[in-house]
């Protein structure tokens, strides 16, 4: 009986040893791996707290190669692009758009607020200047303008708005004028459906984004020199040419309404001719504007004719000194009256086309010159052919 307790005891102490070595074996296994997990923990924590960060990622460094590239001709550049949407993309975005659109006034005037102000392009761009033609109806000086713009192709873009109404003959392709009739709308002389044209004009002309200057001619004006000339003077002028000055007159300060007022004061109140060549800064205030226009499509009627103030009172306000305060667009008001003197054949002499050419005195980039207007009206159809016999020898057209 002794014996049997005895062995039951042996058997109770070594379960207890087991059981014992067992929980010994399964603490130290646990402590094991709590202590390399907070090792590195520690080490981790060590390293974010104490480690310099990590230098920022610096962009890569053209190559010589690339930093001396010349600008691309936009030729160049789409042949040498691989991508075909990155391609097709940026000659649809290039490309002058066509005349012929169906966008009512104010989607155009909206898409021609939106242009690129920037002149700068990652290519080479032929500067264009914009030659827009207000008409009633045909181009009675088409064949003198033909010769002008011979040869020239690239350089000049041309826009012609003519009443609705008009049916005359479509110009041959070929022409230079084919094609290039925008959609346009009745215009009456004397009305504020003159800037409305002019905001036309100039909106579908800023769709291109190569055209530079703008000038706005009429269907009875000429050119007094050749192209090449006349190019040069507006690409190359430090300055836009708006006729802008203070009448002091009924019809100057007479035409002013008080209720412009506080956005347009009678001191900043200016007049000047109709006919204008702007640059693109210019123009593309001149189609988004809403600040002036619409105040002058309300007060001035009647005796106040928007042609004549609203531009000239915009460049005083906006962009007075980048404006030379005179038009190349020579005119004869000796006569008197609303209208300007009219040049019938008998009128049109060497004499007076070398007097329209270098009979006055100007400034031109801050030098004195006897080259002050580049263009001439009102000229009649009938004096066609005289001007284009006198056109080479006094012109230096290239027939």
């Amino acid at each position: 009986m002794v014996k049997l307790f005895k062995d039951q005891l042996r058997l109770l102490n070594f379960l207890s040893y087991l059981l014992l070595f067992g929980f010994g074996l399964a603490f130290g296994a646990i402590a094991s791996r709590s202590m390399i997990n907070y090792n590195s923990f520690l080490f981790f924590v060590t390293q974010s707290s104490f480690s310099p960060p990590l230098p920022p990622a610096q962009p890569l460094a053209p190559t010589p190669a690339a930093a001396e590239q010349p600008l691309l001709s936009i030729t160049s550049f789409l042949e040498g692009n691989d991508t075909k949407v990155l391609s097709n993309g940026l000659e649809d975005y290039l490309k002058p758009p066509e005349v012929k659109h169906h966008m009512n006034d104010r989607e155009l005037l909206l898409r021609a607020s939106k242009v690129p102000r920037t002149q700068q392009f990652p290519y080479k761009i032929a500067p264009k200047v914009a030659f827009m033609f207000l008409s009633r109806g045909s181009l009675p000086f088409g064949p003198l303008w033909e010769k002008f713009f011979k040869g020239h192709e690239g350089m000049y873009s041309i826009y012609v708005h003519s009443n609705p109404s008009y049916n005359g003959s479509i110009e041959p392709e070929g022409c230079v004028f084919h094609g290039r009739r925008i959609p346009s709308k009745e215009v009456k002389w004397g009305q504020f459906s003159l800037i409305e044209a002019e905001r036309r004009l100039l909106a579908n002309a800023l769709l291109d984004f190569s055209n530079q200057r703008f000038v706005l001619l009429s269907e009875s004006c000429i050119p007094l020199f050749n192209f090449s000339t006349i190019y040069s003077y507006l690409i190359n002028s430090t300055k836009t040419f708006v006729e802008v000055y203070d009448d002091p007159t009924v019809v100057g300060r007479g035409r002013y309404n008080r209720r412009m007022k506080p956005l347009i004061e009678l001191r900043q109140w200016r007049k000047g001719s109709q006919w204008f060549e702007i640059d693109r800064d210019i123009a593309i205030e001149f189609v988004s504007d809403h600040k002036y226009f619409p105040l002058f499509g309300r007060l001035c009627k009647r005796s106040c004719f928007g042609d004549e103030h609203y531009l000239p009172t915009l460049v005083n306000i906006r962009f007075g000194e980048k404006n030379s305060n005179r038009t190349l667009t020579w005119v004869d008001w000796t006569m008197g009256g609303p209208h300007p003197t009219k040049f019938f054949r008998t009128n049109v002499t060497i004499e007076l086309l070398k007097m329209l050419r270098s009979g006055s005195e100007c400034e031109y980039n801050g030098k004195t010159t006897n080259i002050c207007h580049l263009f001439a009206r009102k000229f009649l159809p009938n004096s066609l052919e005289r001007l284009l016999r006198f056109a080479p020898k006094i012109m230096s057209f290239t027939l």
